[in-house]
């Protein structure tokens, strides 16, 4: 997903989560998940993917 163009929203501060929505072959999804910071870096952790709703591609569309 993150490979190719994708639209990145903020959801929340705390904690520090974000909304992608891109492509996964030939269907766009959206996924939300977290950055997490431990002593050896950053981490992603995938809370959940489901296929992007008609809003989330016209933000796609808009926004990329």
């Amino acid at each position: 997903m993150f490979s190719r163009r994708y639209w990145l929203d903020q959801r929340s501060d705390v904690p520090e989560q974000y909304v992608a929505v891109g492509w996964v072959g030939e269907r766009l999804y959206s996924v939300i998940f977290e950055i997490r910071r431990d002593e050896e870096g950053e981490i992603l952790h995938l809370v959940t993917l489901w296929k992007s709703t008609k809003e989330e591609v016209r933000s796609y569309e808009e926004n990329s």
